[in-house]
């Protein structure tokens, strides 16, 4: 059992929550909770370490058995030295560390969110969870973006994480994966076509702005058309994931009313 806070694996786990250059230079990631590590183990991610509590459910101890029937190394850890390692103030007793890595992207693409510069990371995980529940095919990121494997987006992310395709690109590399595949819009508060006018059966990729600033140039000069959502309200503008969500559910209305 683990019983001090100074433990290697301890300060291990500590570093890759706190850090993003750490979890890219070890190409790590913490899981924190048992629906994330259930979520992880479903899908088939590797997971190099374990740690638990004693005052784990019943639901968590069935997990860590998996894990470790599984061959991965588990350790328990005294209850205040799991609340000194976590990110959250009431964890569930329960962090996995993970290997990154990167699910393909699609060959023939056809639903594709990009993500310029969106900064805050309970947006990013929320519209992750969002476009994976679309079921769009792959999120591309932007350099600007928060780190998608942040203890704050893996949490609101919900799991997305390890059925979703999320990609780093450069803006060069977002143009080759795009171009000429998808008919590409940048959603905009204040202009551009409201979405239930356009076709969005077609090949789509769809472009959402940070919080603060909105989209950069290079979204606006790899767009095709902008793509907003009436507001017949007073609101200047709707929150960055939840205008995403609207906008994919729209195509997933469309292409429902096709079939």
């Amino acid at each position: 059992m683990i019983t001090s806070t100074h433990n290697p694996r301890v300060q291990q786990i500590r570093a890759l929550l706190g850090q993003r250059k750490e979890r890219e230079e070890r190409g790590e990631f913490v899981v924190e909770g048992v629906r994330l590590g259930e979520e992880a183990f479903e899908s088939g991610w590797e997971a190099r370490l374990l740690l638990y509590t004693s005052e784990l459910s019943a639901r968590g101890l069935d997990l860590v058995q998996r894990w470790r029937e599984r061959g991965v190394e588990v350790e328990e850890a005294a209850p205040h030295v799991l609340r000194s390692a976590a990110d959250t103030e009431n964890p569930q007793g329960i962090l996995g560390v993970f290997a990154r890595r990167e699910l393909p992207l699609p060959t023939e693409p056809d639903f594709l969110v990009v993500a310029d510069g969106l900064r805050d990371p309970g947006n990013l995980g929320a519209l992750l969870r969002t476009s994976a529940a679309a079921g769009v095919q792959a999120v591309l990121l932007s350099s600007g973006c928060a780190d998608a494997f942040s203890p704050k987006v893996l949490r609101a992310g919900m799991g997305a994480h390890f059925r979703l395709p999320i990609h780093s690109l450069d803006w060069d590399q977002l143009a080759g994966v795009l171009k000429p595949a998808c008919r590409v819009y940048l959603a905009e508060s204040d202009e551009g076509t409201p979405a239930w006018q356009l076709d969005l059966r077609e090949p789509t990729a769809l472009i959402v702005g940070g919080e603060a600033e909105g989209a950069g140039p290079q979204s606006r000069a790899l767009a095709d058309g902008c793509i907003t959502i009436p507001m017949p309200g007073k609101s200047e503008s709707l929150n960055a994931a939840v205008a995403a969500g609207i906008l994919l559910f729209e195509v997933v209305r469309q292409r429902g009313s096709r079939k």
